[in-house]
């Protein structure tokens, strides 16, 4: 390698290295100033919006969001429980669907209507946000397959992303179930000492050596439900697909592949997501039992 190349090599890796430091220090010193307006004022990321997003063709399960489940629509019952959160201060429906927009509206729900071209739940998010044309400062992104998501668990992530200012998304977890280990449809989590995020996967994680469940590992599954910083929330759609991302077909993976922190707290839930017409029937079954209305 000649002299010069060697010098231009060095010069673009230090401009890099710069680069890089700058957008840390800048990270830094954004924390360092979230964390003292906090305690200055106690309304760090104050305003929150409860967004679900819903569309129609779904690849494994078309109409998701208006399969009734005990007499009402899927979409309702998630959108009627959110609204019990006491951190949210609006709850809309985004949706590219003019049937599901119908629906929402027929029970009460105000509906944005997004683009067909949103790769993803977030996105569209994103887009309900910038039409809204509101300030709001987190915004909750509501699986609309969870119609029996707890208020709490809502309240409880927006609480932990508010009280993360180095974190610009927050989610929950909680114990996974042995026959669900294997299942790709339940996505696994793994998270450092301070409750931040490692590593999604489809895949049982961690996997051990033997290749079976271990049964006294405290495995994790991810419920759904994810916050954001609104400003992080305008970057995400800019932020190109990412490996991992891809080849698990999990979103939050180009979260943690480009640098940014995830808060996850831990959660004590049974999980009730519906990914086929077999976990509808389960649902209903699952409310009867308890006397669910």
């Amino acid at each position: 390698m000649s002299s010069s190349s060697s010098s231009s090599s060095s010069s673009s890796s230090s401009k890099s290295w710069i680069i890089n430091g700058l957008a840390i220090g800048a990270a830094m010193a954004a924390a360092l100033g979230a964390r003292a307006y906090l305690a200055r004022s106690g309304r760090f990321r104050s305003r929150v919006i409860g967004i679900i997003p819903a569309r129609f063709a779904s690849t494994r399960f078309q109409g998701k969001p208006l399969v009734h489940i005990l007499g009402k629509p899927m979409i309702q019952r998630t959108w009627e429980r959110a609204k019990l959160a006491a951190t949210l201060d609006h709850v809309v429906v985004a949706t590219d669907d003019e049937k599901i927009a119908e629906c929402c509206q027929g029970f009460g729900a105000e509906v944005i209507m997004t683009s067909e071209s949103c790769r993803n739940g977030t996105e569209r998010c994103n887009e309900a946000l910038q039409k809204l044309g509101k300030k709001y400062d987190i915004v909750v992104n509501i699986q609309g397959d969870e119609p029996l998501i707890e208020p709490e668990i809502i309240d409880g992530i927006v609480k932990a992303l508010q009280a993360a200012p180095d974190a610009v998304v927050s989610t929950a977890v909680t114990s996974l179930k042995p026959e669900d280990a294997f299942d790709p449809n339940r996505v696994k989590c793994v998270v450092d000492n301070r409750g931040y995020a490692i590593y999604f996967s489809r895949g049982l994680i961690p996997y051990n050596k033997s290749g079976k469940v271990n049964p006294h590992f405290p495995y994790l599954l991810h419920l759904g439900i994810q916050s954001y910083d609104s400003k992080f929330l305008k970057i995400y759609p800019e932020l190109e697909p990412t490996p991992l991302q891809l080849e698990e077909d999990l979103e939050q993976l180009k979260v943690l592949e480009n640098g940014y922190k995830m808060k996850v707290i831990k959660v004590d839930h049974e999980t009730h997501g519906v990914d086929s017409p077999e976990d509808a029937d389960k649902i209903e079954q699952f409310m009867r039992e308890r006397n669910l209305s």
